[in-house]
């Protein structure tokens, strides 16, 4: 186990907010060959990458403003996020937000909590006659996941062996990053996953219990 300063990379859809964004978006506006694809990325049978650009790829481009203003106005920001941002700040603990969610939702939902610069998530491009993603934070070399928004790649970059990694997530896009975690506080899907792969976690259902968690945990200072 590391011993490090700590360091907390955090999803954002499903966590962050109530419910996933992404496939919130789906339900409202896609047709119904998302569900497939959906559970194709769930089941690990495709990658995030293809399944997440399929999914986006069934929506015409013209509906930009009028997706952007439903997920803007129907989002719900977990309770204690804004306490818990603040409290990471205190402790002088770095935060990153990592998210296979999109820039056209993620940073506006996160302006004024979180910078920009600590953001890493799939960009949109509305150029073309269906909605394309770009991944400006795809795999490195030591992983050929096909992530999207490669979580354990991120963590390579930003953090050193000596790190104290602490992960926090819900769901399938958070598994790889768990497994090089030092700690993991999980909720939904990903407490499914980490018991199948026998990843010790702690469970949390708002950041109220995140909080209590870090103060609790001996992390290193």
């Amino acid at each position: 186990m590391s011993s490090g300063r700590p360091m907390i990379f955090c999803d954002f859809d499903g966590t962050v907010t109530d419910s996933d964004n992404i496939i919130a978006i789906m339900k409202k506006y896609a047709p119904s060959e998302w569900n497939e694809l959906k559970d194709r990325v769930l089941s690990q049978e495709i990658s995030i990458r293809e399944g997440v650009g399929k999914m986006f790829s069934l929506l015409p481009s013209s509906q930009k403003e009028e997706i952007s203003t439903y997920i803007l106005e129907n989002a719900v920001i977990r309770k204690g996020f804004r306490e818990f941002v603040e409290y990471t700040d205190n402790q002088q603990i770095p935060l990153y937000i990592v998210s296979g969610g999109i820039d056209f939702f993620v940073k506006p939902m996160l302006r004024g909590i979180v910078p920009d610069a600590r953001i890493y998530c799939n960009e949109s491009d509305f150029s073309e006659e269906s909605i394309k993603i770009n991944w400006p934070h795809s795999c490195d070399e030591e992983c050929q996941n096909e992530c999207g928004c490669c979580k354990p790649s991120v963590i390579r970059k930003l953090a050193d062996k000596e790190t104290y990694k602490i992960v926090i997530g819900d769901s399938i896009t958070d598994l790889q990053a768990a497994k090089m975690a030092d700690k993991v506080i999980a909720r939904d899907f990903l407490v499914e996953k980490c018991e199948q792969e026998s990843i010790t976690y702690e469970a949390f259902e708002d950041f109220f219990d995140v909080i209590r968690i870090l103060k609790n945990q001996e992390v290193p200072s």
